[in-house]
């Protein structure tokens, strides 16, 4: 009983008692009767809220949101519907992809009465029809798709289901604003294999990105040979900046053999050579 009703009926209720101790009993009687009435009449809904009213076993219409009379006896609300927007989890265990995987998706969905005159007369129960039709669907969805898309397709998936489901109960008053898949379990064995799977694309990857870098310092050595054979003097320099910058190192002694040096111009070679040699009483000798 809603609270307007209920002040009212405890107000003539009062009044009828009061007036039967007060001497006046047909007033007192009449009070009460009324009292009766409306509290079996005067109806509430809420703003989310529609009424299903029957008269006689025939619809009469939707009552709400706001007060409404019925006609007690003869007429009865036989579904109260609340049209906001409401939420059915939902899940399938063990259920096969289609390259044969088994595992347990658990999902929600979002539905809401948008004609609640359906939703009354057309089905028994339609929170319980709801749950048996998403727990068929995701069934359905999970045995057509793959693994490999099951789990990187997700809002793939979840508009599938929302299609699929939404068109199942349409009939019923019941609209699918949303349907989200919140986890998808698969083996531990399986997760292994597919771990072991992933690393192994990782090391392919990595092997093929060395052999490129490979290829690519070969090509460089290719084109500076061309260089060096076109140019002996740049070859020669070359030889000297690397002793410059090997002998920069404190204490390092290099041993080079006589063909080296004498394949060198033996000038410039001592020069650089006595250069990065630190003299006698200088800093570091």
């Amino acid at each position: 009983m809603n609270p307007i009703t209920l002040f009212l009926t405890v107000i003539f209720a009062a009044g009828g008692i009061g007036a039967g101790f007060a001497g006046h009993t047909y007033l007192g009687v009449a009070l009460i009767v009324v009292a009766i009435i409306i509290s079996a009449a005067l109806k509430m809904a809420n703003v989310w809220q529609r009424f299903v009213i029957l008269r006689a076993g025939k619809l009469l219409g939707i009552r709400g949101p706001g007060l409404f009379l019925i006609i007690p006896i003869i007429d009865s609300v036989v579904a109260v519907i609340d049209e906001r927007i409401q939420t059915t989890a939902f899940s399938a265990e063990a259920a096969l992809t289609k390259d044969t995987v088994p595992v347990n998706v658990d999902a929600i969905i979002f539905w809401f009465v948008h004609d609640a005159q359906k939703a009354a007369l057309n089905i028994a129960n339609y929170r319980e029809a709801i749950d048996r039709v998403a727990q068929t669907s995701l069934r359905e969805m999970i045995g057509s798709s793959m693994l490999s898309a099951l789990l990187s397709e997700r809002a793939a998936a979840d508009e599938l289901l929302r299609a699929e489901i939404g068109g199942k109960i349409a009939d019923w008053g019941i609209s699918v604003n949303s349907v989200e898949i919140r986890d998808v379990a698969i083996p531990v064995a399986l997760q292994d294999a597919m771990s072991r799977q992933a690393q192994a694309e990782r090391e392919k990857q990595a092997r093929v990105i060395l052999g490129s870098a490979e290829a690519a310092i070969a090509a460089s050595f290719v084109e500076a040979s061309v260089t060096y054979e076109s140019h002996p003097q740049a070859l020669q320099l070359r030889a000297m900046n690397i002793i410059y910058e090997t002998t920069k190192e404190r204490g390092a002694t290099i041993l080079m053999p006589t063909s080296m040096i004498d394949s060198m111009n033996p000038a410039v070679a001592l020069a650089v050579a006595e250069t990065a040699t630190p003299q006698e009483g200088s800093p570091g000798a």
